[in-house]
Order: structure tokens, then C-alpha cells, then sequence
């Protein structure tokens, strides 16, 4: 399969991206800045993720599965100013939510010429359960997204175009050190019945079998890879 990749330069992009090309895919990665054959495009720029497409496109030849995995996860406090805090909401929606949304539009544009195709979006737990309190923005940015991603799924099952998303809980590509050393570790292994963060490559596992094995059947699945920190 020809796959298009989005934050595929490190953490669970790049575990994806060794798992995808592990079983021999063909996959165009991204990064914000390119190097080491990933396309660069900025998803703060409006124009970035169309760019993204149409280099990736160009590289491929056809695309047959999108996985929307490039995110931001910075904090803004309640006690910012209205400039500081509508800043951050915009940043945050636009790099995870609207390049997405974007690149799924585009993705859906294309599988309609080409008999179908799959799009895996990498959400979060914090779609289910919330984050902290200085994430209000990227609760909302994944929440959504897990709305996009079974909109899509409804919308254009019908067409062959499949839609599944991921929602990781604490993952060792989240400076895991730091979240465990500095913002109290105990507790937040106490609440992961697993015992330990998830590994990026557990969900990578995870994106590779949605993007190329998992059935049709399953399209508008959300999968948690939380150790069940969280279950719905």
C-alpha cells in the first residue's frame, strides 16, 4: 500500500513509520521541517497540509491510506491573557484538528477516483476522559476528532472509504520522564491498572493494523491503547 504519514519524526510516527515500511509498505512521511526523506510541510501554515498532499501524491503516485498523526500538546493556564489564550486554542485546533480535517478531505477526494482507501487519526484519550486542566484545547482538539473520524466513517462507508481512529493513553513519546519525575508519577501509575505507560510501538501496531488489515466491518472504530486507564 501507498500511505501518507503525518508527524512521522519521532514517537509514535516514527514507530509507525518503521512498522508500515517493516511490512513493506510504501509510505510518504512528514515532518515540520523535512530531513531524512520526510516531506516538510508547517501545519500552522493553511496552505501546509494541501502542500503535504500534493508532494506526497507526486512521491507515491496514488495514496491509499492517510494517517493523520502530527500533534501539539502545549499548555495555556486559565490565568492568561485573552491574547495568550485564544492564541493557543487557535494553534492547537489548527495543527491537530483543522490540517487533519484538511488532509481527510483530501484523502476522500482522492479515494473516490481510486475505488476507496483508509484513514487512521491518531486522537487521545483525553477525548473520553478530559486532560488537565491547562489542556482544555487539546481535549477538544482530540474530541472532535474522534467526531470527524466517525462522521467519515458513516458519511463514506458506502464508497470503500474507511475511517478508523486511536486513542493512546500516557505514551513514552510524551517525555514520559518528565510527566513521571516531575507531575507526580506515582499517582499516575496508580491509575493505569496495566501498571506502565503505553509503548509507541504498541500503538503503532495498532495504526499499522487498522491501516491495512483490520476489516471493513470495523470502520468508525476507536481504539484505546490506554492500559485501561481509561474504558468506555
Amino acid at each position: 500500500m501507498n500511505i501518507l504519514l503525518t508527524g512521522a519524526s519521532r514517537g509514535i510516527g516514527a514507530a509507525t513509520l518503521a512498522a508500515l515500511q517493516a511490512s513493506g509498505h510504501n509510505v510518504a512521511g512528514h515532518s515540520t521541517k523535512g530531513g531524512d526523506g520526510r516531506i516538510a510541510a508547517d501545519f500552522t501554515n493553511p496552505e501546509g497540509p494541501r502542500a503535504l498532499w500534493e508532494a506526497a501524491l507526486e512521491k507515491l503516485g496514488t495514496i491509499d491510506v492517510l494517517v493523520n498523526n502530527a500533534g501539539i500538546f502545549e499548555g495555556v493556564d486559565v490565568s492568561a491573557s485573552d491574547d495568550e489564550w485564544h492564541s493557543a486554542w487557535n494553534r492547537t485546533l489548527t495543527v491537530n484538528l483543522q490540517a487533519s480535517a484538511d488532509l481527510c478531505r483530501l484523502a476522500i477526494q482522492h479515494f473516490r477516483q481510486n475505488s476507496g482507501g483508509r484513514i487512521v487519526n491518531v486522537a487521545s484519550r483525553a477525548a473520553f476522559r478530559g486532560d488537565s486542566p491547562a489542556h482544555w484545547h487539546y481535549a477538544a482538539s482530540k474530541g472532535a476528532m474522534v467526531a470527524m473520524t466517525r462522521t467519515v466513517a458513516r458519511g463514506y462507508a458506502a464508497e470503500n472509504i474507511l475511517a478508523f481512529a486511536v486513542a493512546p493513553g500516557f505514551t513514552v513519546s510524551e517525555m514520559t520522564e518528565e510527566y513521571l519525575t516531575g507531575r507526580g508519577g506515582e499517582k499516575i501509575l496508580a491509575d493505569i491498572p496495566l501498571g506502565r505507560v503505553a509503548t509507541t510501538v504498541e500503538v503503532a501496531e495498532t495504526i499499522r493494523w487498522l491501516a491495512t488489515e483490520a476489516p471493513a466491518s470495523a470502520t468508525g472504530t476507536i481504539i484505546d491503547v490506554n492500559g485501561a486507564s481509561y474504558v468506555r
